[in-house]
C-alpha cells in the first residue's frame, strides 16, 4: 500500500503541475486563435511547429526521459558519483547531437516544408512555413536539455518542478504574441519566436534543482560511458514507441494539407483538448510509475511490478473514461467558450468540435498506451512498443487514406482514435504473455465500471447545455458559469454512479484523501 500511495502521490503532484501548463495553454490558444483565427496563416503556423514537435517527441519528452530514467535509476542505486557523471555524458550527448539536428533543420527548412506541407499550392503560404520552421527549430535543441534534467529529477522523485516547466511555454508565447503584435504587427511570428524562448525557458527553471539535487550542469562529451551507451541502445527504439501519438498527427496534418483551408486549424486545436486528460494523468500516470516500476524491475520482483502496472491502469480509467465522455458531451459548449471571438466564427468552431469528437473517442486508449510502454520501459524492454507503434502508425496512415474522403479532417481524427485502440490492444497482449498476469479481469471491470458512470454523467452534461446559445460569440462570463457548474455536477453524478457500481477506484482515493487529510490535523509536537 505504500508504493501505491507513492505513486498516486507522484501521478498527483505531475497532474497538478501538468494542469497549470495546461490551463496556461489553454489561454496560450486563446491568443493564437483570437489573432490567428483558422486560416492560411494558421495552418502555416500549425505545420510548421509540428516539425520541432515532433522531433521533440523522438529526441525529448519521450524518448529521453524513457531511457535516462530506467538506466539512472541503477546507477543512483549503485554508484551515486557515477549517476552524476551519466547525466553530465548526456547532457552532452544531447547538446552535440541535437544541436547538429537542429541546425541542419535550419538549413534544409524548405525541403522539409516540401515534404510536410506538400498539399500548399499558394507560394506565400509556402515561404511562411518556411519562415517559421527555421525559428522554431531551436526549440528542439532547448527542450531536449529540459527533457534530460526532468528523467534526472524524477529518478529523485522531484516531480513537480519537472512537469510545471511547460507552463514557461506557453508564457513565452502569450508573452511574445501580444509584444509582437503590438510592436510589430505580425503575431505569427511573434508566436514561433515565443517558442524557441519557451524551450530556453523550459530548461533554464530546471537548473537550481538540478544544482540542489547534486548534478553538475557542465556537460560532457563522452560517448564510451557504458551508462550513456546503454542509454543509446534504449533511445533508439523508444524514439518510434513513445512518439506515436506525434507521427500520427504529422501523417494526418500531411494529409490534410490537401482538405479545404482551415482543416489543419480545426485538428491542431481538438487535438489539444483532448491533451489536456491526456497530459495531466495520461503523461503524469506513465512517468510517476516507472521509477517505481523499475526499481521492482532492478530487484527482479515481478509480482509488485504486476500489481503496480495494474493499480495505475484502473486508477488511469477511472480517472480519464469519464474525461472522455465529458468532451465528447460538451463538445461544442468547450470550443466556443475557449476560441469562438475575433477572428474565430462559429464554423471553426463546428469543424473543431467534429474532430474533437473523433479524437475523445481514443482517449482511453491513448492514456493506457502510456503506462503499458513505461511498463516495458522499466523492464528494459524498448524494441516491443516500438515494433507495436510502427503497426499502429501504418494502420493509422491507411484509415486516414481511407476517411478522408467521406469524412474529411474528422475522418483523419477517428483514424486516430482507432490506431490508438490497435496500439494499445496488441501491446496489452504481449505485456500479458510476458509478465504471464496483468490482472486483466480487474482491469476489464474497472474500465466498464468507469464506462457506465460516465454514459449516465455525460448524457446529463449534454442534456443540461443544450441551445442556440453555443453558437454565437460573446456572453463570456454566462457560458463559463453555466459550463463550470454542468462540470461540478457531473463530477457529483459520476462518483454517485461510481459508488453505486462499488468502483475500487473511488474507494482508493476517498481513502487516500482521509489519511492525508488526517496527517495535516495531526499536532506538531
Amino acid at each position: 500500500m505504500a508504493e501505491r500511495d507513492r505513486i498516486a502521490r507522484a501521478a498527483g503532484l505531475m497532474s497538478a503541475a501538468t494542469m497549470i501548463s495546461r490551463v496556461l495553454g489553454y489561454a496560450r490558444d486563446m491568443v493564437l486563435a483570437y489573432f490567428l483565427g483558422a486560416s492560411g496563416v494558421s495552418d502555416a503556423f500549425f505545420l510548421a511547429f509540428r516539425i520541432p514537435n515532433l522531433l521533440r517527441e523522438l529526441f525529448a519528452e519521450g524518448s529521453t526521459a524513457s531511457a535516462v530514467i530506467p538506466v539512472l535509476t541503477e546507477y543512483q542505486g549503485r554508484d551515486p558519483d557515477e549517476a552524476r557523471r551519466l547525466v553530465q555524458a548526456t547532457l552532452g550527448f544531447v547538446l552535440v547531437v541535437v544541436g547538429a539536428v537542429s541546425a541542419l533543420g535550419v538549413l534544409f527548412a524548405p525541403q522539409v516544408v516540401a515534404v510536410i506541407a506538400s498539399g500548399f499550392k499558394d507560394p506565400s503560404k509556402i515561404s511562411l512555413t518556411v519562415t517559421l520552421t527555421r525559428v522554431m527549430f531551436p526549440f528542439l535543441l532547448f527542450v531536449s536539455l529540459a527533457s534530460a534534467a526532468m528523467g534526472a529529477l524524477n529518478v529523485r522523485r522531484v516531480f513537480f518542478l519537472p512537469a510545471v516547466a511547460p507552463a514557461f511555454l506557453n508564457l513565452s508565447i502569450i508573452a511574445s504574441v501580444l509584444a509582437w503584435s503590438a510592436w510589430v504587427g505580425r503575431p505569427v511570428m511573434g508566436a514561433a519566436l515565443g517558442v524557441t524562448l519557451g524551450g530556453l525557458a523550459q530548461f533554464l527553471v530546471q537548473t537550481p534543482a538540478m544544482r540542489r539535487e547534486g548534478y553538475r550542469l557542465r556537460p560532457v562529451l563522452d560517448l564510451r560511458h557504458p551508462g550513456l551507451t546503454r542509454i543509446l541502445r534504449l533511445v533508439l527504439p523508444v524514439t518510434v514507441g513513445v512518439s506515436i501519438s506525434q507521427l500520427y498527427i504529422l501523417a494526418a496534418s500531411i494529409i490534410a494539407s490537401f482538405l479545404p483551408a482551415g482543416s489543419i486549424t480545426y485538428l491542431f486545436y481538438s487535438m489539444r483538448l483532448i491533451q489536456f486528460p491526456i497530459g495531466v494523468f495520461g503523461v503524469a500516470m506513465g512517468m510517476a510509475v516507472l521509477p517505481s516500476l523499475s526499481e521492482h524491475a532492478r530487484k527482479g520482483d515481478m509480482w509488485s511490478v504486476r500489481e503496480d502496472f495494474s493499480f495505475s491502469l484502473r486508477l488511469l480509467f477511472f480517472i480519464t473514461v469519464p474525461a472522455m465522455a465529458g468532451l465528447i458531451a460538451l463538445r461544442e459548449p468547450i470550443v466556443n467558450l475557449l476560441f469562438q471571438r475575433g477572428d474565430w466564427n462559429y464554423q471553426a468552431t463546428a469543424g473543431t468540435a467534429r474532430a474533437l469528437l473523433y479524437y475523445s473517442m481514443g482517449i482511453w486508449a491513448v492514456v493506457g498506451v502510456r503506462v503499458v510502454t513505461s511498463t516495458f520501459y522499466s523492464l528494459q524492454d524498448t524494441k516491443t512498443p516500438a515494433k507495436v507503434a510502427a503497426l499502429g502508425l501504418a494502420a493509422n496512415i491507411a484509415l486516414c487514406l481511407a476517411l478522408m474522403g467521406p469524412m474529411l479532417h474528422a475522418g483523419l481524427a477517428l483514424a486516430h482514435a482507432l490506431a490508438a485502440t490497435l496500439n494499445f490492444g496488441v501491446l496489452l497482449y504481449l505485456l500479458r504473455r510476458r509478465l504471464g498476469s496483468i490482472r486483466a479481469r480487474a482491469i476489464g471491470a474497472a474500465l466498464l465500471k468507469a464506462a457506465l458512470a460516465s454514459a449516465v454523467m455525460g448524457a446529463l452534461a449534454r442534456w443540461l447545455l443544450r441551445g442556440d446559445i453555443w453558437q454565437g460569440s460573446g456572453q463570456a462570463a454566462l457560458k463559463a458559469g453555466l459550463l463550470t457548474g454542468v462540470i461540478a455536477l457531473s463530477l457529483a453524478v459520476y462518483a454517485g454512479a461510481s459508488r453505486l457500481l462499488r468502483n475500487e477506484e473511488l474507494a482508493f482515493m476517498i481513502e487516500l484523501l482521509k489519511r492525508r487529510l488526517g496527517r495535516r490535523k495531526e499536532p506538531t509536537p
